[in-house]
């Protein structure tokens, strides 16, 4: 290796370069005195590897994680020295020649070995020595064999690569763009995108059969642990296809990637299919964690005429739990002081005793018939305990009860961690009530194909109206979200119709598609999952900043880079913009 600054690699230096004049560069790691005797460790991306020197000099002004090149003859370490947790720890260096290439600060802002125990503001802000962790290094690392992998995968099946812009026009995809005004034209804005929709779009109209790419997406959106300003997808679509066709793709990387990037257990596919409708009712969310066992049934029709007012003529929901009813009650108070925190005003429970009678304090309204319905509507056992959930808004109810689902699941250890359980869901709901609108909105990406194509759109209740529109879920987290697109003009000039867009809007919002489809346009569908997700999952982290090189902070702060940042009195005059 002929090589200015090394001729070995730290962490490759082994008994087989025993008596070999090596040369090697890297950080100081540790700097030990053991009784006259000065032993650093130095580290590179490869490992670490022991320095010594017989002039007790030659490491006096070293600092911790400054840059040395080393020359040096590998000899083995006595055996009462040898280090079982490194790949080195058999031999070591004696140092002949030491070269401070930068030295750093004597007072560092953390230890970088230890970095993970720093609180997240002071890791972001000196990224660059957070890096230098091997815990956090491994997961960029990961990414790039995971991002190569996906790459080499897509090519196989005969997708090509296609880089869209990131300079393009603001447009409603659900989120807050991120502009950018234009020095040129005052006044006028561009954008970043919030995805390559569009593009991607344009992209099948333009005859491209199969379309990919590692794209970045910008969403100006307050961050927390599933989502920062900045991320990347896998970006796909596919002319001629229906959502089948793009099942059938994204269940193979999904299914390959975390097969071949992590030793637990992968459900096979075809992956389950859940429509939003049943994953609300089952599930309380629409990205349920299907390794909890633990389903949520509807019972609102037990309270229709009850004398138990909490519940009467609201819906109420129910989740049966086996073998808890002797449980004490401190246990169960936990469970109502979460509801409580959750905005419930508490939480009503059921016991069903060994003698099969019923104890609790809603047992007084019922009749028998209702207990016969409830025994067999939730599957209650002896000593199971039914939790119920009631509230006069339905949606609040579905998504009170899931968030309970999930507490109980956590609380009991029901959840497999060794596991990556997939579903699909299906089905979304095309347009939501917003009432600081004062109208109907889509509820996610306006250019889906309403199902049933323009019959579909004939249903005077909204709300009824579904998209052919799908989500990959992974343990409780969204993974990928996808559709089959709308291509036919007259159904896209329905579909925004019905959202308050006239079709001057649609022709001046969207006119790129607007034109593009009257050129003849494919039928098409695409999905994209998401890269950091995917990282987070493999590696356990608890959110996305942890597998992404230089987050932002979740403030929205980046104090590493210092923005955002204001612009000079020039720049501003230039861009024609006044702070107000």
């Amino acid at each position: 290796m002929n090589n200015l600054y090394r001729t070995n690699y730290c962490g490759k230096v082994l008994e087989n370069d025993v008596d070999k004049e090596i040369r090697v560069s890297g950080w100081v790691e540790n700097i030990r005195d053991h009784g006259g005797v000065i032993f650093v460790d130095l580290r590179d991306e490869t490992g670490t590897v022991q320095l010594v020197s017989n002039d007790p000099n030659m490491f006096l002004h070293l600092t911790k994680e400054s840059v040395l090149k080393v020359d040096g003859k590998v000899r083995k370490r006595d055996e009462d020295d040898y280090n079982p947790n490194i790949a080195t720890g058999t031999v070591e260096i004696l140092v002949s020649r030491l070269e401070v290439l930068s030295k750093a600060l004597n007072v560092l802002p953390f230890e970088v070995k230890t970095s993970h125990e720093v609180s997240e503001d002071i890791r972001l802000k000196y990224r660059y020595l957070d890096l230098r962790n091997k815990k956090v290094h491994d997961n960029i690392v990961l990414r790039s064999k995971v991002l190569k992998y996906m790459r080499n995968m897509m090519d196989e099946m005969g997708f090509t690569e296609v880089q869209t812009p990131i300079i393009t026009v603001s447009s409603p995809e659900g989120a807050r763009d991120f502009v950018i005004p234009s020095r040129k034209y005052h006044g006028k804005f561009y954008a970043l995108p919030q995805a390559p929709q569009i593009f991607k779009q344009l992209l099948m109209t333009s005859g491209f059969d199969k379309y990919y790419q590692i794209a970045p997406c910008f969403r100006d959106e307050d961050t927390r642990a599933d989502r920062t300003l900045e991320f990347y997808q896998l970006d796909f679509e596919m002319a001629f296809a229906n959502e089948e066709d793009v099942f059938e793709v994204g269940e193979k990387v999904f299914y390959n990637v975390f097969k071949e990037f992590s030793d637990r257990e992968v459900s096979p596919y075809p992956f389950k299919r859940i429509t939003y409708k049943d994953a609300m009712l089952l599930y309380g969310t629409d990205k349920p964690d299907l390794r909890n066992p633990l389903l949520i049934k509807d019972i609102s029709e037990v309270f229709v005429n009850s004398d138990f007012k909490p519940f009467r003529g609201v819906t109420v929901r129910a989740i049966t739990v086996d073998d808890i009813a002797s449980n004490s009650n401190s246990w169960f108070n936990d469970i109502v002081d979460y509801a409580k925190s959750i905005g419930m005003p508490g939480i009503g429970y059921l016991s069903m005793l060994e003698d099969g009678t019923f104890k609790g304090p809603i047992d007084k309204f019922l009749t028998d018939e209702d207990r016969e319905v409830l025994i067999n509507k939730c599957d209650v056992k002896k000593n199971s305990v039914i939790f119920f959930i009631a509230d006069k808004d339905s949606n609040k109810c579905a998504k009170n009860a899931g968030m309970i689902r999930t507490y109980l699941g956590n609380k009991m250890d029901l959840i497999d961690k060794n596991r990556y359980e997939f579903c699909i869901i299906t089905d979304f709901p095309m347009y939501e009530y917003d009432e600081d609108m004062g109208g109907y909105i889509f509820t996610h990406n306006p250019f889906n194909m309403p199902k049933g194509g323009m019959e579909g759109l004939s249903n005077p209740n909204l709300e009824e109206i579904t998209a052919i529109q799908y989500d990959f879920v992974c343990n409780g987290n969204e993974m990928a979200s996808g559709a089959v697109r709308n291509h036919d003009i007259e159904i896209m000039k329905k579909a925004f119709s019905l959202a308050g867009y006239s079709e001057e809007d649609v022709k001046t919002r969207f006119r790129s598609l607007y034109t593009a489809f009257q050129y003849g346009a494919p039928p098409h569908a695409g999905m994209a999952p998401g890269i950091d997700r995917i990282i987070m999952l493999l590696k356990d982290e608890p959110n996305l900043r942890e597998v992404q090189a230089f987050p932002i902070a979740p403030n929205g702060i980046d104090s590493m880079m210092g923005c955002p940042s204001e612009l000079t009195e020039q720049q501003l005059r230039e861009l024609h913009i006044k702070i107000r």
